[in-house]
This record gives structure tokens, C-alpha cells and sequence, in this order.
């Protein structure tokens, strides 16, 4: 079982910035990566960045590229999601995922365990 926490929602007006926070519990030592994913209302959840814990590499969507950064510090097993430049569109529940195995990063399906998610609120 891993167990994962998240925090760092909020409100911000657009233009601003956030950082959520995602801590991860349990049974970390198979942790292939660790993503973000999104879900605004009424609509899909949505894939926004991942992480893949021992080569080091990122993943983001075509749309937060640029905007949006994932990091990560091992000695915490926490991943982190930087957001600036936010807009109202951004507006959603954001959930972090824990993946042990290889395959897609894209697919939410993938993906193990989730957080119970944080509300990013950006006003215009």
C-alpha cells in the first residue's frame, strides 16, 4: 500500500502561482513515477505532468508546458507541482498518482494509488 497526500491548493487570481505538494506513505521503494493529473468540473481528469522517480525524467501535456514544473525530492518522497502563470482554465481538482510499473505516463489507468486531491481555484 502506498498512501499519498497532497496540499498547496488554493485560491489565486490568473496570472498568479501555486505549488502543490504530494507526499507519498507506505510502500514507496516500487515507485516507478509519480504524476499529476487534473479534473475540472464536468469534465474528464485529464493528464497534467509525471515523474520518473529513478531516471530523473519529466513528462508534461502539450498545455502546461512551460507553465507548469514537476520536481521532486526523494528524501521526503514528495513530488512537487509548480504552477505559474495560472489562468481560470486551470481550474480543477488536482490529484497525485503513484505508478510501480513501466508503461504509459499519460494514462490514468496506470496508475496505482491516488491522493484524495486538493482544489486549485484561479479567479479572472
Amino acid at each position: 500500500q502506498v498512501q499519498l497526500a497532497e496540499s498547496g491548493g488554493g485560491l489565486v487570481q490568473s496570472g498568479g502561482s501555486l505549488r502543490l505538494s504530494c507526499a507519498a506513505s507506505g510502500r514507496t521503494f516500487r515507485t516507478y513515477a509519480m504524476g499529476w493529473f487534473r479534473q475540472a468540473p464536468g469534465k474528464e481528469r485529464e493528464f497534467v505532468a509525471a515523474f520518473m522517480w529513478s531516471a530523473g525524467n519529466t513528462l508534461y501535456a502539450d498545455s502546461m508546458k512551460g507553465r507548469f514544473t514537476i520536481s521532486r525530492d526523494s528524501a521526503k518522497n514528495t513530488v512537487y507541482l509548480q504552477m505559474n502563470s495560472l489562468k481560470p482554465e486551470d481550474t480543477a481538482i488536482y490529484y497525485c498518482a503513484h505508478k510501480a510499473t513501466y508503461g504509459s505516463l499519460r494514462n490514468q489507468n496506470a496508475y496505482d494509488y491516488w491522493g484524495q486531491g486538493t482544489q486549485v481555484t484561479v479567479s479572472s
